[in-house]
Order: structure tokens, then C-alpha cells, then sequence
């Protein structure tokens, strides 16, 4: 049997022998739980993300079947102006045949849009395809309406349109193609967006052969005012002039320049606008004036890899941060291999240099609120249809894309563009105008060219506003796009 200290001894060794294996079994098995559980939880996160950030998006994808079960239950909501104003919704008749009607026609067939079973959503109607294809109704009511075998009601997009400033951009565009934006640069709100040439979503259905036949190149489906890419002309010259004042900060009030009426580089001819000679000029007066052969010479005298710099932080070359909007990217073509004759036409505004009216909106808009961009967003809130908030949509800060200090100076250049320089047609208003106008030269025709205006105005009693006007073909935008502004400004002071 041997002594018993030796097997007792010998006990213990088969003991510790086994505590090390079983040690072991509880370390893999904690990890394998731990494992599981930290899958759970990037489960249960992404599952929340997904509801909160990204549902909205995955079910306003054209090709989910999930939207056509939506529509077979539910009728879809509504959409109303900022103001109260039914913008567009679903009648049925007597035969259950559902009808999307548009009270307004034409007047918002851009930023509203059209909603059609064989020919697919633009505008609100598909940015907000979601909110108006989702009942938030009680419980109880969606119950009843599944027993009953009726559609519950969807919920309401309220945007952030001004019928009357929608109105007064629509006839300010007249009779001609183009398109006429305006926000509030403090909210990013977008107040009003309309594009010539347009169509009547009442009837996209039965005209969209018509519609799409593209006669003469008008796209009537383009939204100009997010879509349609541009030369700027001499609206670009705040970029010019800020990246002058980037590169001069100390020295630009010294800036002077004499201009005879043209510029002579690289075997490149450039004139003023109309054959004007301005004579002595400063960076002011070059800019109240829309002076080309200054900022010509100012663009000659820039660093082109700096000045590529700050037109990207300005969001050229690059998508808009936009939200619920479809928009092209405005492009800037400088680089350090550009010709001196590229960079004076870019300096003005001119060459290969393309830009949407949204974008020198954000621009002018930023500038009205201290170098601070908001983003633009057209969806105020959705809301059940007793009229319970179902969700905001908050106002955003994109961030400063440029200071303080050089947003002062710009507001006071573009100020005395609407006292006394090209813009003046705004001076003596009710309310303070401050601007640019722009001639943008296009295709083979001399003297052909787009007629612009970008800026803002204000006034103590009310926020400011802030309007982009391209009008295609019209000429100089002093004459034509300086008083279609007016024509929004004064409607939105005097409502």
C-alpha cells in the first residue's frame, strides 16, 4: 500500500495536475462569451444605426421592391410649403383610383418634383420618398385600417418653400431658360428654387415622351438651379478677390492697377465687358466695377497651387454638402502646368471653369454669415397627418470656409457693388443689397453670355436673404439678372 505521507503526497500531485486544464477550459470559454457578446453588441449598434441614419436612404433606393409593398398599404402623405400650402398631394376617386395632384403646375415641378408609377420620383417626391410611403399613425388606427382593409395614411413632408418668394422666382425668370435660388444663409434654409424650362408633373405621365424628347436641348427634367453647370463670369471674381486677400493680407489696399480697356498675354486677347475702359482702379473699384483686365492681372500675379487651395475649400471640384438634393460638382481646372491666357479667363470667371447656381449661393452665403457655410436643405420636418411632429430635420454648419475678417471685406466690396458699382439697381431699397453680377461669355458667338447675380440683403426687423440668378443668353447682369433678384428681395421685405 506504501507509507501514507507518500500517498497523500502523491494525491495532491494529481490535484494540481488537474486545476491547470480546468483553468484553461474557464479562459476559452469566457473568451468565446465575450466574443459572442461583443458580436451582439455591434449587432444591436448597427441595427440602431441603420434605423436612425440609414433606413431612409435604403428604402428611397429605386430599386427596392419594399416601396411598392409600402404603396399597397399605405396612401401617400403630403407635401406642404413652409407656409401651409398644400404643394402637392394623393386624391382618390370613387373607383379607389389614386391620383397624385399638384395644386401649383408648374411653379414647383423642380423642387417638389413628380411622383409616377411608370416613370419614377424626382424632387421632394423622391428625396422624401420614405417619410411619405411610412403611416407613424397610432397603433390602434393602423390596426383597424389592416382589419378594414384600408390603406393607412402616410406621413406629411413640410419643406422649407415660400410660396410667394417660389412665385416671385418663377416670374422673375420670365421667358427665359435658367434658374433662380434663395436661402437664408444664418439656417440654410432654402426658400425658394426654380428652373426654366419646366414641366407640369399633374400630367409628366402623358407628356413624358414630349418631355424627354429634349427638343432644341432645353432638358426640361434638368433642375438648373442644383444641376445646371455654368461659366460663373465675374461672380467668380470673389473667389479671385478673396485669394488675393489670402496672399496680400496686409498690402491690398495698396493694390493698383490702370485699365485701357484690354490685356494682352500668351498670344490671348481679354476685354472688359462691352468695350468699357475704367482707367485707375483699385482692388475696390476693380471689383465694384467687374474691372476683367484687373482681376486678369490679379489672377497673373496669384500662386495657381494656392489658388487651387482655396478654391477647394470654396467646394469646387468636390460633391456639395447638400442635403436631400441632387447636385452636380462645379469644377476648377487650374493647375501648375495652366497657361498665363487659362488663368486670366479663370480669374474672370471664364475658360474651363464651371459652377452650379446652388453653389455661388453657398458662397454668397457663407460670406453674408461670417465665413460660416450652412448647409442647404429643402425638408423642414415630416409630421403624422393630425399633425403630430413625427421628425426635424436640423440645421447644420458645414464649418467656416473662410474668416471672419475676410468675409468683412468681402460684404463691404460686394456692399458698394450695390451702391454704386454694377448692382446698383438695388441701391435706395427698403433694405441693404450687397452683390455681384456676372457676363458669362459661352459658345462660338462673341459677345453671347449668360447674365448672373449672386448676393444677399438685410434688414433689422427680418433675416437675411441670400439669391443666385442665372439667366441663359440674356446679356449683361446688370440689365437682366440684377432686377430679377429685386424682383425676390422685394417680395420677401414686404411680406
Amino acid at each position: 500500500m506504501g507509507h501514507p505521507f507518500l500517498r497523500k503526497k502523491a494525491s495532491g500531485s494529481k490535484e494540481t495536475a488537474q486545476k491547470p486544464r480546468a483553468s484553461v477550459k474557464n479562459r476559452e470559454f469566457a473568451v468565446i462569451t465575450y466574443c459572442f457578446f461583443g458580436l451582439f453588441l455591434s449587432m444591436m449598434g448597427y441595427f440602431v444605426y441603420f434605423q436612425t441614419e440609414k433606413s431612409e436612404d435604403f428604402i428611397n433606393n429605386p430599386y427596392n421592391a419594399r416601396q411598392e409593398t409600402f404603396s399597397r398599404s399605405v396612401l401617400r402623405g403630403k407635401i406642404y410649403s413652409s407656409d401651409g400650402k398644400v404643394l402637392a398631394e394623393t386624391k382618390t376617386g370613387e373607383d379607389g383610383t389614386e391620383t397624385r395632384v399638384y395644386p401649383y403646375g408648374n411653379l414647383f415641378s423642380h423642387a417638389v418634383g413628380y411622383s409616377s408609377e411608370q416613370y419614377g420620383r424626382a424632387g421632394v417626391e423622391s428625396w422624401a420618398n420614405f417619410n411619405l410611403l411610412r403611416s407613424s399613425s397610432f397603433f390602434l388606427e393602423k390596426t383597424i385600417d389592416k382589419v378594414t382593409d384600408e390603406k393607412s395614411i402616410g406621413d406629411d413632408v413640410v419643406t422649407t418653400l415660400d410660396v410667394s418668394l417660389q412665385s416671385a422666382a418663377y416670374q422673375a425668370l420670365g421667358s427665359y431658360q435658367g434658374a433662380i435660388v434663395a436661402m437664408h444663409p444664418k439656417t440654410g434654409q432654402i426658400l425658394a428654387m426654380a428652373s426654366k424650362p419646366d414641366f407640369d408633373p399633374n400630367t409628366v405621365t402623358q407628356d413624358w415622351e414630349s418631355i424627354v424628347e429634349d427638343a432644341g436641348g432645353k432638358s426640361p427634367l434638368l433642375n438648373r438651379a442644383s444641376q445646371g453647370l455654368y461659366p460663373p463670369g465675374s461672380t467668380f471674381k470673389i473667389v479671385t478677390a478673396l485669394q488675393y486677400l489670402r496672399e496680400h493680407p496686409n498690402e491690398f489696399e495698396d493694390y493698383s492697377y490702370v485699365c485701357n480697356g484690354s490685356i494682352q498675354k500668351d498670344g490671348s486677347r481679354l476685354s472688359c465687358y462691352g468695350g468699357n475702359v475704367h482707367g485707375n482702379v483699385d482692388l475696390l473699384t476693380s471689383f465694384l466695377k467687374s474691372c476683367n483686365t484687373s482681376f486678369a492681372n490679379i489672377g497673373l500675379s496669384l500662386d495657381v497651387g494656392k489658388f487651387r487651395k482655396t478654391a477647394k475649400e470654396l467646394l469646387f471640384n468636390q460633391s456639395l454638402p447638400v442635403e436631400k438634393l441632387d447636385a452636380s460638382k462645379s469644377s476648377f481646372a487650374l493647375g501648375t502646368g495652366s497657361s498665363e491666357s487659362e488663368v486670366m479667363e479663370t480669374a474672370i470667371g471664364q475658360g474651363k471653369t464651371l459652377v452650379t447656381p446652388l453653389h455661388m449661393l453657398m458662397i454668397v452665403s457663407a460670406i453674408a454669415n461670417r465665413g460660416e457655410l450652412m448647409r442647404p436643405f429643402i425638408i423642414d420636418y415630416t409630421k403624422r397627418h393630425d399633425g403630430d411632429v413625427v421628425k426635424w430635420y436640423p440645421m447644420e454648419s458645414y464649418g467656416q470656409i473662410m474668416t471672419e475678417e475676410e468675409a468683412e471685406i468681402l460684404q463691404s466690396y460686394m456692399k458698394e457693388t450695390a451702391l454704386r458699382g454694377t448692382a446698383s439697381k438695388l441701391s435706395g431699397m427698403s433694405y441693404q443689397a450687397y452683390g455681384k453680377t456676372g457676363s458669362a461669355e459661352f459658345g462660338t458667338n462673341k459677345g453671347d453670355s449668360h447674365a448672373w447675380f449672386v448676393g444677399y440683403a438685410e434688414r433689422e426687423d427680418k433675416d437675411s436673404i441670400a439669391v443666385a440668378v442665372i439667366l441663359e443668353g440674356a446679356g449683361a447682369g446688370s440689365a437682366y439678372a440684377v432686377p430679377a433678384a429685386k424682383g425676390v428681395f422685394d417680395v420677401y421685405f414686404n411680406q
